[in-house]
């Protein structure tokens, strides 16, 4: 897997190479790239595929002790990553985790279209019962070790306050193994990832949403209809809030659409390509 080096640390990323329109996809808190591996081959066939591996959990090389880990930090992150390999014309996407907002109200001049799904938005951040869960556990001394110690056990991983809530369809095994291997083995992923729940602030994605305001670029809102975790009434906000953005709301799914509506979720992107 090739990587870069940031200011943060090294970000490794999957590149399906090709000279189609650029797709670059953001994955959320406690997973890597492969949350997208049922949508990657629907897109690559027209696009060039980007899918960067973020410090958000999941990754395997840990990031500097000095790195700002904060949520607008690793949208700035992000903006570093597109400027790194100097990707243009880029259509952003991101699910779950809303830090991509950071990313494209700051360097907009990079970003042709941006999907937005099902994500951290507007005062729901921590998101939900998952998100309050583990933010709050990072805050306690040890509590974060505990929930990594916990995560071992399949069956517990299935719970509201982990990835139950977040799709209709089970996670394979061997996926949600890859996930939280570097969170259950290694010090320095749960520091990374502490240093991040114990930064966010409630008002931070009311920041991201506001700091879109002005952005004049084509918007895809797609949000599952049945998300338990990302209220859907946030999707019909968002799209009242910018100027050129439309919703397409996905049947059968919770908040992880990649996972539970991947076919619709490709379907929806390379469409909104065009």
């Amino acid at each position: 897997m090739p990587s870069v080096e940031l200011t943060a640390g090294t970000v490794e990323y999957e590149d399906t190479g090709g000279d189609g329109p650029v797709v670059v996809l953001m994955h959320g808190l406690g997973m890597d790239g492969s949350f997208y591996r049922n949508v990657v081959p629907a897109l690559r066939y027209r696009c060039r595929v980007i899918v960067p591996v973020l410090p958000l959990g999941a990754h395997r090389t840990p990031m500097r002790r000095d790195a700002d880990l904060t949520p607008r930090g690793i949208g700035r992150l992000q903006v570093e990553f597109l400027d790194a390999l100097d990707l243009r014309e880029v259509t952003l996407v991101g699910n779950d985790s809303g830090l991509f907002l950071f990313a494209a109200a700051l360097r907009p001049e990079r970003i042709a279209r941006l999907v937005v799904s099902s994500c951290e938005l507007f005062e729901n951040f921590p998101p939900g019962l998952p998100g309050r869960s583990i933010s709050l556990a990072a805050k306690v001394p040890g509590g974060l070790w505990l929930v990594a110690q916990g995560l071992r056990l399949r069956f517990v991983r299935r719970q509201p306050t982990a990835l139950g809530l977040m799709s209709i369809r089970p996670i394979p095994d061997e996926i949600t193994d890859r996930w939280f291997e570097g969170l259950v083995t290694r010090s320095e992923i749960r520091r990374d990832l502490a240093m991040y729940l114990r930064s966010t602030r409630r008002g931070d994605m009311m920041a991201a949403a506001e700091g879109l305001r002005g952005f004049a670029r084509p918007v895809l809102v797609l949000w599952a209809k049945e998300d338990r975790v990302m209220p859907p009434a946030h999707g019909r906000r968002l799209v009242e809030l910018l100027p050129d953005a439309r919703l397409v709301e996905i049947e059968d799914s919770r908040t992880f659409i990649p996972e539970d509506q991947p076919v619709a979720f490709a379907r929806a992107v390379n469409a909104f390509i065009g």
